[in-house]
């Protein structure tokens, strides 16, 4: 038998295998998660704010790999919460102010989870000038603006006076001295001569800020115990900012103040791909790679200070940087590679071993083509000994001849003609010896009649 002849009855005797295999890819990919997409939408803010504006820079960068990102101007950040909350949300990133989701329900908050913080929003406090306010207690009984109920304001001032064990005065406004007013209506009231003191949750740059700062009627308020606070709400930072950082020729402010400040935070729902998170964020920190006044170049994208748990991805890139292999391929092709390695892993642990049984099930099934036979020697064996072999000696002499002209017929592998043969033998022994009890059965037959 040629080595062609062999190879096709290697196949035959495997072909098992073809319909485990295909079921396997099946299995495989039917669990694979699905390719990336190149569309993501994301909540930003209203526009001309700081979120839209990081909005837009980062769509600008993402655009040059391919990724389309879709921007929904919103009010905010509690109106951001909403939208990647909905039932079915048409959104799958968002920026959020660290402090607002104590404002929503925490059985929403399990559809989020954290991917950065991206730059410092300070607490500004502003007092009219001589005011003496260094504590939240001594703006008990002052006209004050903690901003719009709802409001990033609102949330961080309501945790400060929580803190401070002072909760019910935010709720009751003080006996009206407080006001719940947006920004831009508390920064009127407040240049006006309206307001003793308010609040602002902005960027250092922001235009509102500058204007408040050249006021000479106003001052910024250090707070005394900023540092404390800081570590009680673990959402905010303690920010000193040096005398002259905000208005050198002014040399605003005068002295170092202590401030507290929360984060622009990106954050994700359930329908974001987690395959784009070291994509974005990389992307986030080319953005932000310059920093501001408040914020040294190369300090954020972070991992804290965060609400909302990291996703893994995120985790691992704020501990590692840009996975291995986006390090040295455009991201689109890492992914793959990276998708179908998960899938090569599993099948190449299955397939090492079913191939390593498809030489002994070859060898087992060309060895059954022989030995199949030897069953009928066995059974012609035990009726000679069980002494049954008289009454069908002749039908057994036949049986074995045919099988003797069977035997001629088989084909099998040179590797295991010796079995064949040796079966040959095994075969004609049983015919010579079946005949030879045959003929002397016959003898005494004719001697038995003779006498």
């Amino acid at each position: 038998m040629n080595v062609l002849k062999q190879g096709a009855l290697f196949v035959r005797a495997n072909l098992w295998i073809v319909p485990l295999v295909a079921m396997l890819i099946w299995v495989l990919f039917r669990f694979l998660d699905p390719a990336p997409p190149r569309h993501i939408a994301m909540v930003t803010g209203g526009e001309g704010g700081g979120y839209h504006q990081f909005g837009l820079a980062l769509k600008e960068r993402l655009a040059e790999d391919g990724v389309t990102l879709e921007l929904h101007s919103t009010r905010g950040s509690m109106d951001n919460l909403e939208r990647l909350t909905a039932d079915s949300p048409d959104v799958q990133l968002g920026l959020i102010q660290s402090g607002t989701t104590r404002l929503i329900e925490r059985s929403r908050l399990k559809k989020l989870e954290g991917l950065a913080a991206l730059y410092h929003e300070p607490l500004w406090l502003f007092q009219r000038a001589g005011l003496q306010v260094e504590r939240l207690s001594d703006l008990h009984g002052k006209r004050l603006a903690v901003g719009s109920e709802g409001s990033g304001t609102w949330a961080v001032v309501g945790s400060l006076f929580e803190a401070h064990g002072d909760a019910g005065r935010l709720q009751n406004l003080d006996g009206g001295n407080w006001q719940k007013l947006p920004g831009k209506a508390a920064a009127e009231a407040l240049q006006n001569g309206e307001l003793d003191a308010a609040f602002f949750v902005l960027p250092a740059d922001n235009e509102r800020i500058a204007s408040l700062i050249s006021d000479p009627g106003l001052e910024l308020v250090s707070l005394t115990r900023a540092r404390a606070y800081a570590a009680r709400l673990t959402f905010l930072d303690h920010l000193t900012v040096t005398e002259g950082l905000l208005d050198i020729a002014g040399n605003v402010p005068r002295q170092d103040l202590e401030l507290l400040s929360p984060v622009a935070t990106l954050i994700a729902n359930e329908t974001f791909h987690p395959a784009l998170t070291s994509l974005v964020l990389e992307a986030s920190r080319e953005v932000l790679s310059e920093g501001n006044l408040l914020d040294p170049a190369g300090a954020f994208p972070a991992a804290k200070p965060l609400e909302l748990t990291l996703t893994g991805e995120a985790d691992y890139y704020h501990r590692q940087g840009v996975p291995f292999l986006q390090r040295y391929l455009p991201f689109w092709i890492a992914s793959i590679v990276d998708r179908y390695v998960v899938l090569l892993i599993p099948f190449i642990a299955i397939m090492v071993p079913l191939l390593r049984s498809m030489g002994p099930i070859y060898s087992w099934r060309m060895r059954a083509r022989v030995f199949r036979w030897y069953a009928q020697l066995r059974e012609v064996d035990k009726l000679i000994h069980q002494g049954r072999i008289q009454g069908v000696l002749e039908e057994q002499v036949e049986r074995l001849h045919r099988l003797q002209d069977e035997l001629t017929q088989v084909d099998v592998p040179l590797s295991y003609a010796h079995e064949l043969y040796s079966l040959h033998l095994h075969v004609r022994y049983m015919i010579n010896r079946l005949e030879s009890m045959r003929a002397s059965s016959q003898e005494s037959a004719a001697d038995d009649e003779l006498e």
